[in-house]
């Protein structure tokens, strides 16, 4: 078949130009701290809903980018939308805007557009109005039908407009901003002309900066190539110390964070995103996840991100997308381990780590904790789960080490238990299953007491209200309850394993004593505690042997 005729047609696309850059500075260049940030959540990520929000959710959503630390929020499109316009008014006139943040409204440059814009600020201490226009190859010759120049006096035109404007209220504190849309789609050259354009109406210097936003406003290329355009664009621009250099990175290729921190390798100061990467098509960079990767390399990401859990989630309601349990950062399942080698891992690096160290957890770049994520969400399990990872859920819930052969063996039933119900198994669960093979009594002869007389061990027991005495020598307490209990039940019981700890470092300690016994050439097992450790050690034994010790084998002794 002819290749121009098959449906799934590679040849229909061309590779985007590399920019040709003979001192390349940003692949050596270090991030050191984090970029200024700008929500545009209620305005980009809005306008992006399949049901845009109202007023009221508006609202909450802005609370909650407020409660998260930003400083710059854009919060619509006023000029468009009414609801957007009686937004702006609302946080204006009822004082919902803390003094330390500003807020962004965008604007096309259009006359009508940009004067309703500025009523919508009327009141505001202070506000960022952002310009755009289409100025990309395929927008100017396929959409608009004009050239470069055209295109370059409708931002002007939008430029001066938007000063004219701003001098008319002088009871506020102006910031402009402008972005050539389609940055990533526009020749450089073009783009630096543009917007050295614009720089031209307004005038910035360094302690009044305008911003210039670069967007990729459809991702088409490597991000790589895209921190090209940023750093070359940088070094053409006039009045490079006046000008804030801004990026808006979007995900059509799935890598709106990568091109957005590699911009800020290339010379961008300000990142412009939302919460859970919402956004048009494919969505925007999420700023969450750009700023927990700073966080994760010991950068200050000048964002409170320790409750980001409850924000996530209440945005998501707001939102109403689902945050996929794979989600950088958030999701309920990235901090989650179910392979056996990555559980064993990540057991032996917790229980090495002690506060005040530095990070270093195998397959956990940052500490769970520090979202809100127990330790034991962290490792959960299923058919695929080891020793190491059971191991740990049983020892944080029981605050006790399971011996290795035991680990061993409860893997083999947890195991076998995942694999019959094709499920996780809850650690709730899990601890229930452990309980029930090992610590829940199933002796139906209990033991009372024990005492040691020259060479001789009496042990006192209670079988069904009654009392009896059993007793043998040995080398030791445990060795003489061997002996007693083989001659007594005709029994041969040898000792394979055996391990006791303290619960509790203190003078209410429990002890808990875990045996693995040889009898009738299999093995078992069994754990029990007591404050008293012989006490537990003696439970043990009877455990493990209790399937032997029936009604019939002990009246026969009674």
């Amino acid at each position: 078949m002819n290749p121009t005729q098959k449906k799934f047609n590679h040849q229909k696309y061309q590779a985007f130009p590399t920019i040709r850059m003979d001192k390349r500075q940003w692949p050596d260049n270090i991030m050191r701290h984090a970029p200024q940030w700008c929500s545009v959540d209620l305005r980009d990520g809005n306008q992006a809903l399949v049901n845009p929000l109202s007023v009221q959710q508006k609202l909450k959503l802005f609370k909650i980018l407020v409660a998260i630390g930003f400083k710059e929020i854009e919060v619509g499109f006023p000029s468009a939308s009414q609801d957007d316009f009686v937004f702006v008014q609302t946080l204006i006139n009822d004082n919902y805007i803390p003094d330390d943040v500003t807020i962004a409204v965008l604007t096309p440059a259009r006359e009508d557009f940009i004067k309703r814009t500025f009523k919508a600020l009327t009141g505001a201490k202070k506000a960022l109005v952002h310009l755009y226009n289409s100025t990309s190859k395929v927008q100017r010759e396929k959409v608009f039908n004009m050239d470069k120049s055209g295109i370059t006096q409708i931002a002007v035109r939008g430029a001066k407009l938007m000063q004219k404007c701003a001098n008319a209220q002088t009871e506020t504190q102006w910031q402009f901003q402008y972005s050539p849309e389609s940055f990533s789609g526009t020749e450089l050259n073009y783009a630096v002309e543009i917007c050295n354009a614009v720089i031209d109406v307004w005038q910035p210097d360094s302690e009044n900066p305008a911003i210039l936003n670069l967007p990729s406003t459809v991702e088409m290329s490597m991000p790589n190539i895209y921190a090209d355009q940023i750093e070359w664009f940088c070094h053409h621009i006039n009045k490079r110390d006046s000008i804030i250099i801004s990026v808006h990175t979007h995900n059509d290729r799935g890598c709106a964070v990568a091109a957005a921190e590699m911009a800020v390798l290339a010379g961008a100061e300000r990142v412009e995103g939302t919460l859970l990467g919402n956004g048009e098509r494919t969505g925007n960079m999420d700023i969450i996840t750009m700023a927990m990767n700073c966080y994760s390399q010991g950068i200050d990401p000048q964002l409170d991100l320790s409750d980001i859990r409850t924000h996530s989630e209440n945005t998501s309601c707001l939102i109403d997308i689902p945050i996929h349990p794979r989600h950088p950062y958030i999701g309920d399942l990235v901090y989650s381990a179910f392979s056996g080698s990555h559980q064993d891992a990540i057991s032996k690096c917790l229980k090495s780590y002690k506060t005040g160290d530095k990070w270093d957890v195998a397959y956990l770049p940052i500490d769970p904790a520090d979202l809100g994520h127990s330790y034991q969400a962290v490792i959960r399990i299923n058919s695929q789960s080891g020793k190491g990872g059971i191991a740990y859920i049983i020892e944080q819930a029981l605050a006790t080490q399971i011996p290795r052969w035991l680990q061993l063996e409860f893997s083999q039933k947890v195991q076998q238990q995942t694999e019959q119900s094709g499920s996780e198994l809850p650690a709730v669960e899990l601890v229930d299953l452990f309980k029930k093979n090992y610590l829940i009594s199933k002796n139906i002869l209990q033991i009372n007491s024990y005492q040691t007389i020259e060479d001789i061990s009496i042990f006192n027991m209670t079988y069904s209200g009654r009392q009896m005495n059993i007793q043998a020598g040995g080398v030791g307490i445990l060795d003489a309850f061997i002996s007693a209990l083989s001659e007594y039940f005709g029994l041969a019981i040898n000792i394979i394993e055996y391990n006791e700890q303290t619960l509790q470092p203190d003078s209410s300690a429990r002890a808990i004593a875990f045996v693995s016994l040889q009898l009738a050439e299999k093995y078992f097992s069994g754990a029990a505690e007591n404050e008293d450790i012989v006490l537990a050690s003696l439970n043990a034994i009877l455990q493990a042997i209790s399937e032997y010790l029936t009604d019939d084998a002990i009246k026969k002794v009674v």
